[in-house]
């Protein structure tokens, strides 16, 4: 059962993505259109649920008014931002200061490539096969068949290095 639900957790997400990018990409909509679009099957969907509820007398065990993060939760959410956008901005500044040539010319060219990218593709596009890149990950590290001949593979390319280590060592 526990299989089952790790699966299904990149699975549910390639699905919200796929529909995501069906919306903005081929309908031609903004991102704006879709949220509002969200909105108003959620809205609809409870007042429903609600109206059958009432005309079934039950009562909702859960009032989503009354849900709430925790302090820590937040101080821990602004805190991983933080030094998310601290570490990019010290890694563009030594990279702009010129203290760091071989940072320098991996800057450009990441920033060249993703130009060059998006002259080619849409930004939704890229950002849709980034998801379904990343789903695929999920959905092999949570698969146990494709676990085991990854570990395999690994374990195996592990090998190899340290025998040309082993190799090098001796020269």
């Amino acid at each position: 059962m526990d299989y089952r639900s790790e699966v299904g957790k990149p699975v549910i997400v390639l699905i919200c993505g796929s529909l995501v990018y069906y919306h903005c990409e081929h309908r031609n909509s903004s991102l704006v259109s879709l949220v509002s679009d969200v909105l108003i099957v959620l809205l609809c969907s409870l007042a429903i649920l609600g109206l059958l509820f009432r005309q079934m007398n039950i009562s909702v065990p859960v009032d989503p008014l009354e849900w709430q993060i925790s302090q820590d939760t937040a101080n821990s959410i602004v805190a991983w931002l933080a030094n998310t956008i601290g570490a990019a901005e010290s890694v563009l500044r030594v990279a702009a200061t010129g203290h760091d040539k071989r940072l320098f010319f991996k800057v450009v060219f990441c920033l060249y490539m993703l130009s060059a990218l998006g002259r080619l593709v849409s930004g939704l596009t890229v950002a849709y096969a980034g998801l379904c890149l990343f789903c695929l990950y999920m959905l092999a590290e949570n698969s146990q068949s494709i676990s085991a001949c990854l570990s395999r593979f690994l374990r195996r390319t592990n090998d190899l290095a340290e025998e040309d280590a082993a190799e090098q060592d001796t020269m």
